[in-house]
């Protein structure tokens, strides 16, 4: 039924799209010029993403909208390629295999994109599924070429190659769409959940969750659907080799640290942003701010409700997400685990090691001030004992995942004589 129904829908595709296709025949396309034509849009697709997660910020939906519409319109040269080969007499065995590699190509170019820019706006749990997606999307191609190669035929299932572009194209339109009109910013809660349950830009990762879910869903049903007809092969063929494998691959990805401290720089070079002050935070230690935004990292003194230092946890790091309408925001796991979290070493009598997880050669000590008998983080910098303020990366241009920085600029006062600021500016 749902083959037939499948079936049904192409047939009519092709009836509304055959002039066309007529029309790129007679101005001598070839299926493998359209085909190149697929794979250069969904470039395209992966640009306006990428764009989208370098100059906008958490609330624009534009980019996804329009990365949506050139998602269908990519899409469309899958249908006419085929078309193309089969009006115009054009078909052919390279061809088809032509067809097969650059749609995986475009498919994972696509994702990349979609990927980036989740990661970038700090979607991490939706560029997780998006990445499953992918995932899953790879091996519903596979499993069906590797079926198809071994002699048993394997179409099924509900998230084929249309069906993943259509559902990607549609909702990230309905939610470039959704953001223009009620705010890339509109959230829902329910009563009794600190967190919201629905946000504009779920409009486009909820769907990307569930494919996520179905074409692994779709691969594992068409593995089996191949294991019954080469069970059958062998069966008729009386042969008693097995002739099918499960072939599975494992991606790790590692972060390492951003920087590492040489020699003092010269020169000032300063942000052509400026950067807010965080003021009011209860127990605030330091701050750390970076290019290409104002959203600040907060580490401020973990205490209980006597009053006495978390000696398991002795601060608490968090955003103040001041390009985000200032919201006080927790850190991501990934954050948290491979960025700016701080990896704290109690050494006894109230003194604390600190070191960030992304860069563990700058050690930290939290302990009380023997001037003002409070708790404040110290770090020593070229033989000078500073009590530790703020942390600046100065970012000028590179990749959300390799940035360009050209210096860490660490300010605070003299250990000695908190009436001196100091500032060291360590190039990279």
């Amino acid at each position: 039924m749902e083959t037939k129904l499948r079936d049904s829908l192409q047939q009519g595709i092709y009836k509304v799209i055959n002039p066309f296709v007529k029309g790129l025949i007679k101005i001598g396309l070839t299926p493998n010029a359209v085909t190149t034509i697929g794979l250069i849009l969904n470039v395209g697709v992966a640009v306006i993403f990428v764009l989208g997660a370098e100059k906008s910020n958490r609330g624009d939906m534009s980019y996804i909208g329009w990365g949506g519409a050139l998602v269908l319109f990519a899409g469309l040269f899958d249908m006419l390629d085929g078309q193309v080969a089969r009006l115009g007499n054009m078909s052919s065995k390279f061809g088809a295999l032509y067809d097969s590699v650059l749609d995986r190509y475009s498919e994972m170019i696509m994702f990349l994109g979609i990927c980036y820019y989740l990661v970038a706006h700090h979607y991490f749990l939706s560029s997780l599924f998006a990445f499953i997606a992918l995932i899953g999307s790879m091996m519903v191609s596979y499993t069906r070429a590797r079926a198809e190669g071994l002699g048993v035929e394997c179409k099924g299932g509900l998230m084929q190659r249309p069906e993943r572009v259509v559902t990607i194209g549609v909702f990230a339109i309905a939610c470039g769409i959704a953001g223009h009109f009620i705010g890339g910013d509109y959230k829902v809660y329910v009563p009794g959940i600190s967190f919201h349950v629905f946000e504009t830009m779920s409009i486009f990762t909820i769907p990307i969750t569930i494919m996520a879910v179905l074409t692994n869903i779709t691969a594992v049903k068409r593995l089996q659907e191949a294991k019954k007809g080469l069970e059958a092969q062998e069966f008729n063929e009386r042969k008693g080799n097995n002739k099918a494998a499960l072939i599975a691959g494992l991606v790790l990805t590692g972060l390492s640290g951003m920087f590492s401290l040489n020699a003092k720089a010269q020169g000032t070079d300063p942000s052509p942003i400026n950067f807010p002050t965080p003021k009011g935070i209860s127990n605030q230690l330091f701050y750390l701010q970076r290019d290409p935004n104002t959203n600040t990292i907060i580490c401020q003194l973990n205490i209980d409700k006597h009053g006495e230092v978390n000696k398991e946890q002795p601060v608490n790091v968090f955003w103040m997400r001041y390009g985000d309408k200032g919201e006080k925001r927790e850190l991501s796991y990934i954050q948290r685990k491979f960025a700016y979290g701080i990896i704290s070493k109690n050494l006894g009598n109230g003194q604390f090691e600190l070191r960030f997880t992304s860069h563990k050669k700058l050690p930290m000590y939290l302990n009380k001030s023997g001037v003002d008998k409070k708790y404040h983080v110290f770090v020593t910098i070229n033989n000078k004992k500073m009590q530790l303020e703020r942390i600046f990366l100065r970012i000028e241009g590179g990749t959300f995942w390799f940035p360009n920085v050209k210096y860490v600029e660490i300010k605070g006062v003299d250990a000695s004589e908190p009436s001196k600021v100091l500032v060291e500016r360590i190039k990279v």
